[in-house]
């Protein structure tokens, strides 16, 4: 209970600062863009680099991995299957697709993996799949059907995640632990540090956004949002139980562990892929606002269940 509380406070105080900061004007007109720039192009992939090049790549080979997997992907393609009937755009359907199944496993799922479940390492799976699987392949969409990704010959565009510093961040890191060269501690201590503020600046910049904005659910994207919500909030966690229970055979400690971390709310980066692509931003900063608020009730209830 103490975790759950705790990890969601942080973030709270952190996006209040962002919309202090956005309704008093303090970083002008441009400021959330400016930190989206900041956190996507530049602290986001020292981050994913220096996170993944430091983490034993054999913790991702578990049961709790596939889980994680087959739910992910479970939920991601009924929203899929949704956008595809109802004509939403590849965009927003990738965009509703994420907030549906892209778990918040870094700056809420550390504090909660340690104060619900005694253990940070526990959602290094979630983390590592996330970032090495469905990061390159998102954007890659994102970059192929929008922008400049959309245009240039074929061979241009096959080479898109190379391009991409999310995913070339992502998979420098996983070369680096794979091969398993120590990085110097003058070239890692800089980068650490830079990759510090991708947290912080992806929370202010989504405090800003909230800045004159109304209600969430309402507008256009008012079917995206409620699916997605409801798919990340009771959806994945139920297929989640319902995998490591009934086919894996998971039970104590491991079944509470994959439930938890499934049940975490859509992650805050999200809505700087949405933002910086220029598509979906309501609906990713809707969707992770009522996710996490849900949130909160719902890993009261299955610790409570499970614990």
């Amino acid at each position: 209970m103490q975790g759950v509380l705790t990890g969601f406070a942080v973030i709270a105080v952190v996006i209040g600062v962002g919309y202090v900061i956005g309704l008093r004007g303090y970083l002008g007109d441009q400021g959330r863009e400016v930190l989206t720039k900041l956190a996507f192009h530049v602290a986001s992939p020292a981050l994913l680099f220096t996170t993944l090049a430091r983490t034993d790549l054999s913790l991702i080979f578990s049961d709790r991995l596939l889980v994680t997997a087959l739910s992910t992907a479970t939920v991601a393609g009924v929203f899929v299957a949704a956008g595809v009937l109802r004509r939403w755009g590849v965009g927003r359907t990738t965009i509703g697709a994420l907030c549906s199944s892209y778990v918040n496993s870094g700056n809420l799922g550390i504090p909660i993996a340690v104060y619900v479940l005694g253990d940070a390492s526990l959602v290094a799976p979630v983390l590592l799949f996330q970032l090495i699987g469905v990061t390159p392949i998102a954007l890659t969409v994102l970059d192929l059907t929008s922008g400049e990704g959309a245009k240039g010959p074929l061979w241009t565009r096959l080479l898109t995640p190379l391009r991409n510093p999310i995913a070339l961040g992502s998979l420098a890191g996983v070369a680096v632990s794979a091969a398993g060269v120590k990085i110097p501690a003058p070239i890692m201590d800089p980068l650490s540090l830079i990759g510090g503020m991708s947290v912080p600046a992806v929370l202010l910049a989504f405090g800003i956004s909230l800045c004159g904005s109304t209600m969430p659910g309402k507008g256009p994207d008012r079917q995206l949002v409620l699916l997605s919500v409801v798919l990340k909030s009771v959806g994945q966690p139920a297929v989640a139980w319902a995998l490591a229970a009934g086919v894996f055979g998971l039970r104590g400690a491991p079944l509470l562990d994959v439930v938890v971390t499934s049940a975490l709310p859509a992650a805050q980066n999200l809505y700087t892929y949405a933002s910086t692509y220029g598509v979906g931003e309501r609906l990713a900063r809707d969707s992770i606002l009522v996710s996490t608020v849900l949130s909160v009730p719902v890993l009261v209830v299955v610790a409570a269940l499970l614990g």
